[in-house]
């Protein structure tokens, strides 16, 4: 039903910046009221995949992993369907595969929703940060 195809990737140095996109299919973004969740993740090389920003709009709340508070940034294009994340500030150890997902309904008794409560996920991009 919805489809979730991550961009932007790519090799930048530390300290630098990278906008990902996430272009979404369907209605989700434009129908305010269907109660979902958006997050974005990451997963680095034999390391289990986490959190990086979660929000739900009906709720009103937003996560942020305390690693990337102040550097990484959740915005919206109702128009283009499409969220961004932008990383400022990059580190060495950013570099991961990251993924954009999407969790339907109403929000569980756990915050953020664990992972494996996401219904719909992108195919990632890589990110690779160099020293």
């Amino acid at each position: 039903q919805v489809q979730l195809v991550e961009s932007g990737g790519g090799l930048v140095q530390a300290g630098g910046s990278l906008r990902l996109s996430c272009a979404a299919s369907g209605r989700t973004f434009t129908t305010y009221t269907i109660n979902y969740t958006m997050g974005w993740f990451r997963q680095a090389p034999g390391k289990e995949r986490e959190s990086v920003v979660v929000i739900n709009w009906t709720a009103a709340r937003i996560y942020y992993a305390d690693s990337v508070k102040g550097r990484f940034t959740f915005s919206r294009d109702n128009v283009k369907n499409t969220v961004y994340l932008q990383m400022n500030s990059l580190k060495p150890e950013d570099t991961a595969v990251y993924y954009c997902a999407v969790r339907s309904g109403v929000l569980g008794s756990r915050w953020p929703p664990p992972l494996n409560e996401y219904d719909y996920w992108g195919q990632g991009t890589q990110v690779t940060v160099s020293s």
